[in-house]
């Protein structure tokens, strides 16, 4: 660690030799980057520049304790090297924790697709509460939500909902949620008081943008058809729902919540740029860990991460072991704790790979 913060020091000094050098103060461009690289590493080159002190204070503290004969001095020596151990620990977890790789992707907008799973009826009702509690949310974030695609079951559930989070740092709080998610629950059809259990996936993806993802025209087939839904006959005359089939995956992507087929065909592009992201996102990670991907934050869809008992008032999380018992808040959009629980366990995994 010692090394790599050495190196970042080397250069951060030499970031303000060439800021400092006439020829380069020409170039404006250059002069932007290399100060957006200085202001990145300047806070953790104050914080080790500190901790470079207060062990050379400690160093000088221990001396003195060993060559000093009076007892009140080597008393005051003692208290010195206590607290000088004390900022030290504190310095250098401060610097791990700076260390670790931030997640470019955490800034994004991201696009949340939920479907109905195991549980019939009762499923799409679960799929409907828990796109709910991400618009709920969002909304106390000051986010702003767009349905981009919904496939309704009839009796108010979803068998299908995708929409999308517009918001600054909306990946770094939801991209815990991927995963099957499942409830324990008396359906409102059980005349016999039953508890059913339900299922529904959700997948958090980030928005791609199009440098990210290139998508060659060649691969796709759109097709416009009629929509169904809410102003449906309207816009059946005009065929404005979009589907798009990806050729080389077989991915399939419709959209019809625009009454404009181009606002359709940009919302159905978007998600498959996303999806097509998150895909090669996750076979570079196969690739590099297989390990590595069953924590939390890779994605794996198949993994059941949390379950929503109301008789018991419980949401547990099973990543983490933490369970509370206020269901209702957690579905009004009050799952905070669990956030930040996870967020916690990806920091201490990253440090730990740090230090391997």
């Amino acid at each position: 660690m010692l090394e790599k913060l050495a190196g970042i020091e080397k250069r951060y000094q030499e970031l303000e030799k060439l800021l400092a050098d006439p020829e380069v103060a020409q170039d404006y461009e250059k002069v932007a980057e290399y100060a957006r690289e200085r202001s990145e590493l300047e806070g953790i080159v104050g914080v080790y520049r500190a901790y470079k002190v207060s062990k050379e204070e400690l160093g000088g503290a221990r001396l003195i304790l060993g060559e000093e004969t009076s007892e009140e001095l080597q008393e005051m020596a003692r208290e010195e090297i206590e607290q000088l151990e004390a900022d030290l620990e504190q310095l250098e977890d401060k610097l791990k924790r700076m260390l670790v790789p931030k997640d470019p992707r955490d800034t994004r907008n991201v696009i949340v697709e939920i479907r109905a799973g195991a549980g019939g009826d009762e499923a799409g009702l679960f799929a409907s509460d828990l796109s709910r509690m991400y618009h709920r949310y969002a909304e106390q974030r000051g986010w702003k939500t767009e349905v981009l695609n919904v496939n309704e079951t009839g009796v108010g559930g979803f068998k299908e909902i995708i929409f999308e989070v517009i918001g600054k740092g909306a990946y770094s709080r939801l991209k815990y949620e991927s995963g099957v998610h499942r409830v324990q629950r008396v359906p409102v059809t059980e005349s016999q008081g039953r508890i059913h259990t339900s299922t529904a996936t959700v997948a958090v993806l980030p928005e791609a943008e199009e440098v990210d993802v290139h998508i060659d025209s060649k691969d796709l087939e759109i097709t416009a058809y009629g929509a169904s839904g809410p102003g449906g006959q309207h816009m059946q005359k005009n065929a404005t729902a979009i589907r798009i089939v990806h050729k080389p995956t077989d991915m399939v992507v419709t959209c019809e919540s625009e009454r404009s087929q181009t606002q359709n065909r940009l919302r159905a592009l978007n998600i498959l740029r996303a999806r097509l992201y998150e895909m090669e996102r996750q076979k570079q990670a196969d690739e590099m860990d297989a390990k590595r991907r069953a924590q939390v934050g890779s994605g794996e869809r198949s993994e059941k991460i949390r379950t929503y008992n109301f008789p018991q008032n419980r949401v547990t999380d099973h990543r983490i072991g933490l369970t509370v018992y206020r269901l209702p808040n957690v579905l009004e959009g009050e799952f905070d704790e669990f956030v930040a629980a996870l967020s916690t366990r990806e920091q201490a995994e990253k440090l730990q790979a740090l230090e391997e």
